[in-house]
């Protein structure tokens, strides 16, 4: 064996128990205060940059970026080879060999990313009637190239779950770009500052990952093995993340077309409110459960099978409760924070909230298909998803607007239940007790949200009053 095929045994932990023990379970809970700790002061932080730029910029600027950022998104996802995924499940995931080879493919996506966002540019600007696009989408992209030149150690990190140097990393690089785009748009009131801000935040992560995160360096090196496995596990999570795309940025795909720029622009603030409690179920599940599932998830020893499942209730209880109470009180956040020339986006907010109380009940079942390998079984409930989501709000919304969109996507999330289920018990992960007492909870708090906020609701309905005018 090669010296970079070698794997260097590092000591063994004291075995010690609890919170600060060396258990998977205890890195687990260790990497979910701090992955929770990291997303609520850099969320905090964009939230306070976002109120600042309400009043430096013009929603016009959260519409375009809102289309440059989607874009973007749009490009990573249809180019996601699983690179991450397949680190944290694959047995070879610590080898030297492995590794070089996984950051040789993904410099080779971050080259072919931007190259991609040049070309695609003037087609956009065109498409959207928005000229500005055709310069704001390549130079955004560059943060693409940022992002693939990180290490690979910030992906073993994630393995093992040692996440609290890579979180404190990635909360200096994300304030440093927000004060960066802040000060910007203060002194330039431009939309070239939230421009700024990504690449700053892309750069900066780039950098201190590289001086201050410990491991082992990475460079070009191919072994056809270790690719082979890499690409075919990659090849269903690419058509995966093809489906993601539709879900994920497929609302303002949609809306590009039939609002208009200032209306995108508030859409996307109630978006960015409503959002907040799942993209940090998201951000917790997705770099600690596949560690978990590939451990505990088939043991032959109940008791921490157990304690996973407890885990997915702790999640889901706290995830319903933080959009209930937002979906109560997002007129009043709107009204207290914003101009009067953002006020129907606390409509968004309650609508949105409301249906993301459905999505968190089954938000952890596809990383079980994935700890395991079952790369396939994930892009077809991808697939499933995405047909639904998009085809609920897009009939929704030629319908009846924004309410139709929001009536299009609930009904969706009801009828992909089943179909993640099944998965799930493929996997030994479904738990239909978890389901069974979450599931009514959080139609009837949805529907108790929306009945208090009913006046802002009906703002969402086309021609009403304050409602975001369609093109």
């Amino acid at each position: 064996m090669s010296e970079r095929q070698q794997t260097p045994n590092a000591p063994s932990p004291l075995p010690t128990v609890g919170f600060f023990g060396s258990t998977l379970l205890a890195r687990a809970a260790r990497g979910s205060t701090w992955t929770a700790l990291t997303f609520f002061v850099s969320q905090g932080a964009r939230f306070a940059a976002n109120l600042i730029l309400a009043r430096l910029l013009f929603p016009e600027a959260f519409g375009i970026m809102a289309l440059v950022t989607m874009l973007l998104v749009g490009l990573t996802l249809i180019s996601d080879m699983g690179i991450s995924q397949s680190i944290m499940q694959s047995k070879r995931g610590d080898e030297p060999a492995f590794m070089d080879t996984a950051w040789t493919i993904q410099i080779a996506r971050g080259v072919v990313l931007w190259l991609a966002a040049c070309a695609l540019a003037l087609p956009a600007a065109a498409f959207y009637e928005q000229p500005d696009i055709a310069v704001l989408l390549p130079a955004a992209a560059v943060s693409l190239v940022f992002a693939a030149l990180e290490p690979i150690r910030v992906e073993t990190a994630n393995r093992h779950l040692l996440l609290g140097r890579v979180t404190a990393l990635d909360l200096l690089s994300t304030v440093t770009g927000i004060v960066a785009m802040v000060l910007i748009a203060w002194a330039t009131h431009s939309v070239w500052s939230l421009v700024a801000g990504w690449v700053v935040t892309s750069a900066v992560r780039l950098a201190v990952m590289w001086v201050f995160l410990p491991g082992p360096g990475n460079r070009i090196y191919w072994e056809k093995s270790a690719g082979s496995e890499l690409l075919n596990f990659g090849v269903w999570i690419f058509l995966s993340s093809v489906c993601g795309l539709l879900v994920l940025q497929g609302d303002r795909a949609i809306l590009g077309k039939y609002l208009t720029i200032d209306g995108l622009g508030i859409y996307n603030i109630g978006m960015f409110l409503a959002s907040f409690p799942l993209m940090l179920a998201m951000a917790v599940t997705s770099r600690i459960l596949i560690p978990l599932y590939r451990e505990h998830l088939h043991e032959e020893d109940m008791s921490a099978r157990n304690r996973l499942f407890r885990l997915r209730y702790y999640l889901t209880g706290t995830m319903v409760a933080v959009l209930f109470v937002l979906a109560l009180s997002g007129p009043w956040i709107v009204q207290t924070l914003y101009d009067e020339r953002y006020v129907a986006a606390g409509g968004i907010i309650v609508a949105l909230a409301s249906v993301q109380m459905i999505t968190v009940i089954s938000l952890t079942y596809d990383q079980a298909a994935l700890a395991t390998g079952d790369s396939r079984g994930f892009f077809f409930v991808s697939v499933t998803k995405a047909f639904l989501t998009m085809g609920g709000f897009w009939i929704g919304v030629t319908i009846m607007g924004l309410l139709g969109a929001v009536i299009g996507l609930t009904i969706a999330m009801l009828l992909y239940y089943p179909f993640i289920a099944t998965l799930a018990r493929r996997h030994s992960a479904w738990d239909r007790h978890h389901d069974l007492m979450f599931l009514p909870l959080v139609l009837l708090l949805g529907g108790i949200a929306i009945w208090v906020n009913l006046s802002d609701i009906k703002m969402l309905i086309p021609g009403s009053a304050g409602a975001l005018h369609l093109r």
